[in-house]
Formats: structure tokens, sequence, C-alpha cells
């Protein structure tokens, strides 16, 4: 698992290969991932964008952003943790994925990017 901690929000992502919805013979590499976010800070915030870099094999490079994650804008209070489970394709067995989440602090309306650590998707046909 890889971790990264922003102004007190630490963010942890684990990746896993899916073979079941993977077609390696079409160059179709599925992965999920999963996420926690966890506020260490001292003040309530809420999630208000992502901004994902997607990166395959052949250095191919893609960007996703849009508004909270998974349809949501959850609202962490200190201490609150918030998890959810997504999911990546990929034109080649290995790859990596990083990115940030814009949070506000809903005390006095500061905005600020959280890193979200840069995790690796491998697929086992490549260590064959």
């Amino acid at each position: 698992m890889e971790t990264f901690i922003t102004k007190g929000i630490r963010i942890s992502v684990q990746a896993q290969y899916q073979a079941a919805y993977s077609k390696p013979t079409e160059n179709q590499y599925v992965f999920s991932y999963h996420i926690v976010i966890e506020n260490q800070s001292e003040h309530t915030i809420q999630v208000l964008r992502r901004h994902w870099i997607i990166t395959n094999s052949m250095g191919l490079t893609r960007e996703v952003e849009g508004e909270g994650i998974i349809g949501q804008q959850p609202i962490l209070e200190p201490g609150d943790v918030h998890a959810y489970d997504s999911w990546c394709p990929l034109s080649s067995p290995i790859g990596f994925m990083a990115g940030t989440y814009l949070l506000e602090r809903t005390v006095d309306g500061e905005q600020f990017e959280a890193q979200i650590p840069r995790f690796r998707l491998e697929s086992p046909v490549v260590l064959n």
C-alpha cells in the first residue's frame, strides 16, 4: 500500500490486477484500486475534485479530471475516514497512476491539493 500525507490528510492506495475483466491477447488490462482518505487534521474538509494522471508502459499518458469521487463530494470531520474502490483500464500490462484531490476546509473555505501517492499497475502476465 502506498501512502502520502498532505496537511494532515492521509491518502493510501492499493491496486490489484483484475484478470477476469482483462484480455491480454487484445492488449486490454484492467486494474482495480482501493483508496482510503483519513482526515488526521484538526479541520473538517470536503473533497471537491479529483485529477488523475495515468501512464502505461509505452509512455502514453492520459488525464482524468472531475468533480468529487465516484459521484460524491464527501465531507470528513477530524478523525473521519472515507474509503472507496474504483478501476482503470490500460492498453499495456504495466503502468502507474498518480494524482491529487482538491480539498476545501469548511471553516474558512481554504482550498488545497492533497497528493495521491503514485502507485504501480502491474499484470502478472509480465512476470512469466
